[in-house]
Order: structure tokens, then sequence, then C-alpha cells
């Protein structure tokens, strides 16, 4: 954990760079020494069927949410939350300057009895290390 997905009107498809985002993403969850590299994943969905306010004008969306397991403190979550969100609003910023674009994000951490994973990708990092 943690996983990273972005939520995008279709009509953002040419434009918002969600490789580049997921990049910048990585490295600041990387940076931040609270998630493990080999648990971070990033994922778009994009939107075919959306309409956003009085629907007269080409908006744009991208809903984001990071998914975080169970165990981290209310103010070490926060503290990745406010970086990432200021990441996202850098990344998106030149394209937000030339048109109408809504963004949002939350972390959302889940439950520690009913999040189950299975996956040999920490053991194949730690042995590239050696």
């Amino acid at each position: 954990m943690p996983h990273f997905i972005a939520e995008y009107s279709a009509n953002l498809d040419a434009e918002a760079d969600l490789q580049g985002l997921f990049e910048k993403v990585h490295t600041c969850l990387g940076d931040s020494k609270v998630f493990p590299l080999g648990g971070i994943r990033s994922r778009a969905v994009r939107m075919d069927t959306f309409r956003m306010a009085d629907g007269k004008h080409d908006y744009g969306f991208v809903h984001m949410t990071l998914k975080v397991g169970a165990g981290r403190d209310l103010a070490t979550r926060k503290q990745v939350a406010d970086a990432l969100f200021e990441v996202i609003k850098a990344h998106f910023a030149e394209l937000q300057a030339r048109r109408l674009l809504a963004l949002s994000f939350e972390m959302i951490e889940l439950n520690a009895e009913l999040n189950y994973k299975h996956n040999n990708i920490h053991a194949f990092l730690n042995g590239q290390a050696s």
C-alpha cells in the first residue's frame, strides 16, 4: 500500500499527463519514508460518461484517491496528504490556467482486518538492494 487512483474526465485524455503525475506521486510517497516503494501503485480510470455543473462548457475533472493501510496516526497521514496535494496542484497548474478543471483528492485508510494482500514485489526489491 498505498494505491493512488485517478478518475478523470475523458476530455482530458490528451492533456492530463497521468504518467507524469504518477511519477511525481511515487517520488513524493517514496520520499515521505512512510510507505515502502514496493507497495506504491498508481492507476487511472477514464470516465467516458460524465456531466459537470451546468453541462454547457468543456469542464474537466480529476478526482484522486490514495488508499492506505491502517496503522499510521492522523498527523502522519495528514502530512503525506498535504504534501501530495501540493504535488497534484503543481502538476495540473498549467492545465488549470488554460481550461476549466476541478481537482479533488482524498486519502482513505483501509480497515486493518479486511485488507488482504499477497505479492512478491517487496522481496524482489529487497533482493535488488543486495
